[in-house]
């Protein structure tokens, strides 16, 4: 009886959604104690840049293996082994931005390990999500990224005042140590019987991993051959697909943007502490925490009571996000106040986490089977935002610079905000034209 008043399957969606909080809490956490010391260790804004998209390169370069990993071996797994290694990483590395070649490893270690993250979610939620809990169930476990980074931009700077910069590393490894014990506790597959028409809805028992040609029993009485062969090629093609690459590019650019250089622009472009402006440097992120929730819910409200249809309700979502965040992102170097920075901010982030109620939950509408293939390929894009986005902004910061422009002047920042705001209204045009609802691999 207790089962069915609290089924499995939400225990997994909130052990998922307390991983990509304790994720983002070490993103964020390392942005902020890494700027602080090297702020203080006299490195320049471009050093910075390279220092905090080390981390991205590593997490491209596992997105696409930790979907097929996830795949072949099952996403509960690989999760774990993940998560035990970004932890012990951040145990044992000391943070100094004079020894730039340790960091730059430790960077690309973290970066791989948590590469497999995110495909490895979405395999482990496309097994036990019902289609008609996908999209708040994934707005949920995703908002737990912006929760964790609202908390790390609150707490950690008070952290690293009065325990230093290693401070964070330490507090970040035993959050990580916890997570996976809980994981390893309470993590399972999915069991058929809590899943009687699994095949037909696209989740459950015959999503798991197998050997061979094995043969997947249906509840109908039937049977039908499946394997593991991954139709790479017509995943590559498919232009459903690369509407969602684009839109994760576009997302992450600009999420990774300003969350590595938030801290800068409050700190240097308008000569503002962290620690003075208390609770008000995690609005922009609570506010993704709401809007992602929002969206997922608002999504399933759609498609359950067949007010629009998966195709139109996506499509929907992700065009209200994206075109409000692009304007918010254009308009925030003009407010030169703490208040005026923080609302374009809050807005830009909130309404693009709205938005993956389009793209993101689009992975396992169009293919349930390679939910975690999929992610992958559209992750990697992703992460090739934050490489280049994140270094690139510190090449503008310096270019600026040469130009006599001073780092504290709106000229500085100008370029860094319009860039992802353009880049926003070009992917919600294509995800208009070319994506859909429908499953196309089976």
């Amino acid at each position: 009886m207790q089962e069915n008043k609290f089924p499995k399957r939400y225990l997994i969606v909130l052990l998922t959604f307390i991983c990509t909080s304790v994720c983002y809490i070490e993103r964020v956490g390392f942005s902020i104690a890494y700027t602080i010391a090297a702020d203080a260790a006299g490195v320049n804004q471009s050093s910075k840049g390279t220092i905090l998209s080390t981390f991205y390169y590593g997490y491209a370069l596992s997105q696409v293996p930790g979907g097929w990993a996830a795949q072949k071996i099952g996403g509960r797994r690989v999760l774990l082994l993940s998560f035990v290694l970004w932890s012990l990483t951040c145990a044992l590395v000391p943070l100094d931005p004079n020894r730039v070649f340790m960091l730059v490893v430790a960077r690309l270690l973290v970066g791989v390990a948590q590469g497999f993250i995110f495909p490895s979610i979405h395999t482990v939620l496309a097994q036990w999500v019902p289609p008609h809990e996908r999209s708040r169930s994934v707005s949920l476990t995703t908002s737990g990224m912006y929760l964790g980074a609202a908390a790390g931009m609150l707490l950690l700077p008070s952290l690293v005042k009065f325990k230093g910069p290693q401070s964070v590393f330490v507090a970040e490894a035993a959050l990580g140590a916890m997570w996976s014990v809980l994981w390893f506790k309470y993590a399972s597959d999915p069991p058929r019987s809590e899943h009687p028409k699994a095949a037909a809805a696209g989740f459950g028992e015959n999503l798991l991993p197998v050997k061979g040609n094995h043969k997947f029993k249906v509840e109908n009485g039937g049977s039908s051959a499946k394997n593991l062969n991954i139709p790479w090629k017509r995943i590559f093609v498919s232009l459903p697909v690369w509407a969602i690459v684009v839109n994760n590019f576009t997302f992450h650019y600009a999420l990774y943007v300003l969350m590595n250089w938030l801290p800068t622009y409050f700190e240097q472009g308008l000569q503002l502490s962290l620690q003075d402006m208390g609770s008000s440097k995690m609005m922009p992120y609570l506010n993704m925490f709401l809007f992602s929730n929002i969206g997922g819910v608002v999504a399933d409200h759609l498609i359950t009571r067949k007010l629009m249809s998966i195709t139109k309700t996506r499509k929907f979502l992700n065009t209200i996000g994206f075109i409000v965040a692009s304007l918010a992102l254009m308009a925030l170097p003009v407010f030169r106040t703490a208040g005026g920075a923080v609302f374009c901010s809050s807005v830009a982030l909130g309404f693009l986490a709205l938005g993956r109620a389009g793209f993101a939950v689009n992975h396992m509408d169009i293919a349930p089977r390679y939910a975690g293939i999929v992610m992958g390929v559209s992750n990697t894009a992703g992460t090739l935002a934050g490489i280049v986005g994140v270094e690139l902004t510190g090449q503008l910061l310096e270019a600026a610079k040469g130009a006599d422009y001073d780092i504290s002047s709106p000229e500085s920042w100008r370029l860094v905000f319009v860039i992802p705001g353009f880049l926003c209204i070009l992917s919600s045009v294509v995800f208009v034209i070319f994506s859909t609802g429908e499953r196309i691999f089976d």
